[in-house]
């Protein structure tokens, strides 16, 4: 791997069948990637099946990382691309594999990014969308559209493999930049939704549609640390000015 591919993880959300774990991994090697996280994985891994379709990526798999929850494979990353066979009541703003691997490797010198693939049948659920700031559609034919695991990983992975080749980047973002990683985010979204209800703007019986919303800007604009810290800031103070009104009108 070269500097900028050991900063790109492939996640695997809840694998059924072990074999598709290990054409992954071959489909990684081939490309020139080798960072694996595989999120409660349904079958036993280690896996002898996996390994055996793996061919010359097994050391992928051997240096595998296996988590409980999507948001433990994506901590520390500052870009999450989740690919999706079908569009959302709440689409997130949507890219092709060549434009979300340009994107992927134009961030990669300043923090690590994560490519995340959803089950065999069912792909990613709203709450693991949640967690990605793009979804990632590969288009098919009309007529038939059904792509196995191995082979859409595959397909982002060659992307990713001829981004890589590239002399320069399309885009180029500001020097002093590093997005915040998603546990700093869900933090704070857990904050924001607590002062919105203190002060009388979110409805707790019906939070989640303007909550989705917010989510979707924030992550569309994907802050830094400073601007976190303005954010919290003024949740702090709007807490505080709430609770100021209410004792006051206790009184």
């Amino acid at each position: 791997m070269n500097g900028l591919s050991e900063r790109i993880r492939i996640v695997l959300v809840g694998t059924t069948h072990p074999g598709n774990i290990g054409s992954a991994a071959r489909a990684m090697k081939v490309m020139g990637l080798g960072r694996l996280y595989l999120v409660a994985p349904e079958a036993p891994f280690p896996s002898s099946r996996a390994t055996a379709l793996a061919t010359s990526g097994d050391d992928v798999l051997q240096e595998a990382v296996v988590v409980d929850t999507l948001l433990d494979a994506i901590e520390g990353c500052g870009l999450v691309l989740g690919t999706s066979a079908r569009q959302r009541s709440l689409p997130l703003p949507l890219l092709d594999p060549r434009a979300a691997a340009a994107r992927g490797v134009a961030e990669a010198p300043s923090h690590d990014v994560a490519l995340v693939f959803g089950r065999e049948k069912s792909g990613l659920n709203n709450e693991e969308t949640r967690l990605c700031h793009y979804l990632v559609n590969i288009p098919t034919s009309e007529e038939y559209h059904s792509l196995n695991l191995a082979q859409a990983v595959q397909v982002l992975a060659y992307e990713l493999h001829l981004a890589l080749r590239a002399d320069t980047p399309g885009e180029i973002e500001p020097p002093d930049w590093r997005p915040e990683p998603p546990e700093r985010l869900e933090i704070y979204f857990e904050r924001l939704a607590a002062t919105l209800q203190a002060i009388g703007f979110l409805n707790p019986n019906q939070p989640k549609r303007l909550m989705q919303r917010l989510r979707r800007l924030y992550l569309r604009a994907r802050p830094d640390e400073n601007e976190l810290n303005i954010l919290n800031g003024i949740l702090s103070a709007t807490q505080s000015a709430a609770r100021g009104r209410t004792e006051r009108n206790g009184d």
